[in-house]
């Protein structure tokens, strides 16, 4: 008997929407697709900002020393760090940049002093402590130019200069030997670079009023002339360059000794002078790091330092160098272009 066969039922009609969308439906997905690449690529770019999503950049920079706020201010605040310690390019010609050692507080490194006075007309110990990001004392500090910490002082008028390596107690705590100090206002900045934490390596300066009591005398500032040029000791030294303002250059010291050049300069802190710079007005502070190493004594007569002032105007400079075994320090007022 032949098979019977039934007959085949048709497939159901697939609706529109199952499977492949329709032309509303895929609209609307290209629509939501295209909105959650744009919200990506937001948020991408807030975090290479270093700012979370939906919160605008507060503008306090961070940078490394990795030796540098658009303005510093006279004490406090985070600022920004610089290249080597004392060093930073400048945001505007006429003011000081970030890392121009006036604040005391930096990346979170903060100098912390046991006073913010001294006495005037004796010698007096200046005690502080630096901090760390975690509040606690910091103890590790790399080795710069033979020290692991550069102490300075100088008052207003940026007189009574004083340069100073001061050692560390087992606590973290520092102790300053400053010479007598004038009466007026003064400013004591301390220079080093943290070897441990997050601030391994970078270079900072932090700095501190301090007033000194009694009634202040005043000295006019040095006036910039066409040679930059001082006396001490019988000795002559001249800077033979005039720097730009945020422009990295070398700057070129002449030492001379009752006209002819000297040739026996002795090594000081690895080199054969040592050049720290100060702004006139606000005491914006700037070291210039020498280009050359003292490969034992006979050094001079020209010294090239590593030069980059922030600021236009008149910066004192003080330059240290030793002969027979004495230091010299001569101060030279240097004026730089906008």
């Amino acid at each position: 008997m032949p098979l019977r066969t039934s007959p085949r039922r048709p497939l159901p009609a697939r609706p529109a929407s199952a499977g492949r969308p329709a032309p509303a439906t895929r609209s609307a997905l290209a629509g939501r697709t295209a909105l959650a690449g744009a919200a990506a690529a937001l948020a991408l770019t807030l975090a290479a900002c270093g700012s979370p999503a939906g919160k605008a950049a507060d503008g306090d920079g961070h940078s490394g020393h990795s030796h540098a706020s658009a303005t510093p201010a006279a004490s406090g605040g985070a600022h920004a760090g610089h290249g080597m310690p004392g060093t930073a390019p400048a945001t505007t010609p006429g003011a000081p940049a970030v890392g121009a050692g006036l604040a005391s507080e930096q990346n979170g490194y903060r100098l912390s002093p046991a006073s913010d006075t001294l006495p005037a007309g004796a010698p007096a110990e200046y005690r502080f402590t630096i901090t760390g990001p975690d509040g606690g004392p910091v103890t590790a500090f790399a080795v710069e130019q033979t020290k692991r910490l550069h102490f300075y002082a100088i008052r207003a008028d940026l007189t009574g200069f004083q340069h100073l390596h001061p050692e560390m107690a087992a606590d973290g705590g520092w102790t300053a030997p400053l010479a007598a100090l004038a009466p007026g206002s003064w400013r004591v900045y301390a220079s080093f670079t943290p070897d441990s934490g997050p601030g391994k390596g970078t270079g900072l300066v932090l700095s501190s009023p301090v007033t000194v009591p009694g009634t202040a005398g005043t000295a006019p500032a040095g006036t910039a002339t066409g040679t930059a040029t001082a006396s001490v000791d019988g000795y002559t030294v001249t800077v033979d360059d005039a720097p730009t303002a945020g422009a990295a250059a070398e700057l070129k010291v002449t030492v001379r000794k009752d006209g002819a050049p000297v040739t026996d300069l002795e090594p000081y802190l690895e080199s054969y002078a040592h050049l720290t710079a100060f702004h006139v007005g606000d005491q914006a502070f700037a070291h210039l790091h020498p280009e050359t190493r003292a490969e034992g004594a006979g050094g001079g007569p020209t010294l090239p330092f590593h030069a980059e002032l922030p600021a236009a105007g008149d910066w004192q400079l003080f330059l240290q160098f030793q002969t027979a075994g004495t230091l010299h320090t001569a101060a030279v007022t240097l004026r730089v272009a906008g």
